[in-house]
């Protein structure tokens, strides 16, 4: 008996996925579709290594007592703490100090790849996925914010998600930050509290308003009750400032009537613009400047408000000029983002359509990129002021929302043909890699079996492969000058009529004889055959 004391067990580790080449062909396909908008609005390709330096990934990380916290971290030969990146963004900001004389200013450009969270994995959480970002680094308005809302709109519409399935939610931390200000949470002494307050507003579309509610006060039981679950501490505000925050996340919901006392609606009537219901069930128009003028007249007044107000009406004028009305992008104060180092507008793209998951549960997916100002994250290297702005995409996670909205549609990816391999000496072999070479020159992907089994084995190969078709060439065949082709989708839809083994072996399902010098016209007219029945659903 064998002893397997000593094999390796193959196993998957915790939060991490083998992808398919199904997946892949799927990624690669949105990809591109992401890059083409990127590249329209004048973003150039870039990339960093996946390891940084762990004290360039920023201080919302972790710090030199705590290198594995969050990230996955070694020392090298001198000691040095280094990461894998935790995402796109930092690097770049490295990337961007480190080369800031030759570089042009603004500085727009694009990158994807992996990034690596160091957390417990869970449904839908992993700790490696793919991010796809655009930035501009060295603009001080907000032109700039407004041009990646309006990127993020665009990029939505390039992969076939229609108008109305789809919105960008706009925001400036500066309003929130205002907010909490005026409720005594200014000044360094309270970044802390302010970093939970902002993971607990981040949490609205999770936990709805009952529970962001408890982790802007006492704290929330994930059970619902007390001691169901595991407990997450909250920001212990008052109900004062509960209220207040919770007011400044309202003023977007339907529960408020949006019309010409805060903003002119007069002349937004296009069909670019949303309507929502309201309470009493009138239709009211969504109008962004309407819900600034609420957040002017009901939030405290100071200067941090103030100032992010003001820049989200440039933000509000500026994509209704370029025609991008409500449907498309909204002002929404309950958008925060959770990380630390934004510093003014932020902005979400939310799927709106209701569609089924990876169980094929219906779900709504909500916010599948995301991103905002971040002044400060590139002058860390350098001191210097260096703004700048941007967004991610969850690849992985758009990428499920779109296959299952049928809008990454892969039949168009044909499997190789496969050449049959009758007989093994050199001569043979060499006939039939000759076939081969014939189909890929003219472009037809095509392989001829490498393993050592029978006909029978090498169709059952074939099959399993997908392959279109299979070429045969026996010693008969040879003699006359002859290849057989085998239709391996029209043979398995016919074996599925034919019951009677005569009717089988009489008709030959599927398969034709023709001569070696029409090879590649005969095996491209059943590609063809294929491809038709495939589009008319056959």
């Amino acid at each position: 008996m064998a002893d397997t004391s000593s094999r390796t067990k193959a196993r998957q580790p915790r939060g991490f996925v083998d992808r398919s080449p199904e997946d892949i062909r799927a990624t690669e396909k949105m990809t591109a579709a992401i890059r083409e908008v990127f590249e329209l609005y004048g973003f150039e390709p870039v990339d960093q290594p996946m390891i940084e330096y762990t004290d360039a990934l920023g201080k919302f990380l972790p710090d030199q007592d705590r290198p594995n916290e969050g990230v996955f971290s070694f020392q090298d030969d001198d000691e040095q703490w280094l990461s894998l990146r935790y995402d796109l963004t930092a690097p770049l900001a490295r990337y961007v100090a480190e080369n800031y004389e030759r570089l042009p200013k603004p500085y727009r450009s694009y990158r994807t790849g992996w990034v690596f969270r160091n957390e417990k994995p869970g449904p839908g959480r992993f700790r490696q996925f793919m991010q796809f970002d655009a930035d501009t680094v060295g603009t001080p308005g907000v032109a700039a914010d407004a041009e990646m809302a309006m990127m993020m709109a665009d990029v939505m519409e390039a992969l076939g998600i229609k108008r109305g399935d789809y919105v960008i939610r706009v925001n400036n931390r500066k309003v929130l930050d205002g907010v909490l200000e005026a409720i005594g949470l200014g000044g360094d002494e309270n970044i802390g509290r302010r970093l939970t307050v902002l993971r607990a507003i981040d949490k609205l579309d999770k936990f709805g308003p009952e529970g962001v509610r408890l982790l802007l006060g006492p704290g929330r039981w994930d059970g619902g009750r007390e001691g169901e679950g595991d407990f997450t501490k909250g920001a212990g505000l008052d109900d004062d400032g509960i209220a207040m925050i919770s007011k400044c996340l309202s003023v977007a919901s339907s529960s408020y009537l949006i019309s010409d006392e805060y903003g002119d609606v007069s002349s937004a009537t296009g069909p670019d613009d949303e309507w929502i219901q309201v309470d009493d069930g009138k239709q009211v128009l969504y109008d962004n400047e309407g819900v600034i003028g609420r957040l002017e007249l009901e939030m405290p007044s100071n200067a941090l408000l103030q100032q992010g107000l003001s820049e989200l009406e440039v933000i509000a004028n500026l994509v209704a000029s370029a025609g991008y009305g409500t449907k498309r992008i909204r002002i929404d104060p309950s958008v925060v983002r959770g990380l630390e180092y934004y510093t003014g507008p932020v902005y979400e793209a939310e799927l709106l359509a209701e569609i089924p998951n990876e169980e094929g549960i219906i779900v709504r997916f909500g916010s599948v990129g995301g991103g905002g100002r971040y002044d400060g994250l590139v002058s860390r290297f350098g001191g210097e002021p260096v703004p700048a702005t941007g967004f991610s995409i969850g690849v992985s996670r758009l990428m499920t929302a779109l296959k299952n909205l049928g809008k990454l549609d892969m039949s168009d990816v044909i499997a190789p043909v496969v050449v049959l391999v009758m007989d093994k000496d050199t001569e043979s072999l060499g006939r039939h890699q000759k076939m081969v070479a014939k189909l890929r020159q003219a472009g037809i992907r095509a392989e001829m079996y490498l393993g050592g089994a029978g006909m029978k084995a090498q169709l059952k190969y074939a099959d399993r492969r997908g392959s279109p078709c299979a070429v045969i060439q026996g010693g008969d065949e040879r003699a006359k000058g002859e290849v057989q082709i085998k239709d391996l989708i029209e043979g398995k839809r016919l074996s599925e009529e034919i019951t009677d083994n005569v009717a089988w072996r009489e008709g030959r399902p599927a398969q034709v004889t023709v001569a070696e010098g029409e090879l590649v016209e005969a095996v491209r007219r059943i590609l063809d055959a294929q491809t038709k029945d495939r589009a008319g659903g056959k």
